[in-house]
């Protein structure tokens, strides 16, 4: 029975704890800026509504806050919703994802190192139950929800692999 802990021990410790800050803390940056890059200048001009030629029917498109497929008026209108979510849909930003993606990236790095690969389908499956509702009315925010869970969760899978490589 060891009471004191070998050398390999303390340098396992010290990489599994580098690799959950490294992912957890360094995955904001890299998922911010892959969700930068997919709403870039180019993606932007191309998305624009100005960007379109006009129909015979219509007037010129203005600017980006016009809508080129409102919705038909026949159409029930959405369910009354609170301040929240109106400024959810409005802004097509989910409140709460870097608390939820550094959770994200912690989990996912633990079930790598501890070869539970099968949690991270937990985490997917309880961070999309609990984003539908908000994701079905906003089209915007489930592209940024699916590109950012993407990236966050590679980000993890990649320093979770390096670090498992660098276990002793």
């Amino acid at each position: 029975m060891h009471t004191v802990w070998q050398n390999a021990d303390w340098l396992n410790l010290v990489w599994i704890v580098a690799a959950v800050l490294v992912a957890g803390l360094g995955g904001w940056p890299v998922t911010a800026g892959i969700l930068r890059v997919a709403k870039s200048d180019v993606v932007r001009a191309a998305d624009a509504p100005s960007a379109r030629p006009p129909d015979e029917d219509t007037a010129p498109w203005t600017d980006d806050t016009t809508d080129p497929d409102p919705p038909p008026a026949h159409s029930a209108s959405p369910p009354p919703m609170g301040p929240a979510a109106a400024g959810v849909l409005a802004a097509g930003v989910l409140r709460g994802g870097l608390v939820i993606g550094l959770l994200e990236r912690t989990a996912v790095v633990l079930a790598i190192l501890t070869d539970q690969s099968v949690a991270i389908a937990y985490v997917v499956a309880i961070k999309g139950l609990g984003r539908y509702p908000e994701l079905r009315q906003t089209p915007a925010a489930a592209e940024r929800f699916i590109i950012g869970t993407f990236s966050s969760m590679l980000w993890a899978a990649a320093v979770a692999i390096l670090a498992k490589s660098l276990l002793l």
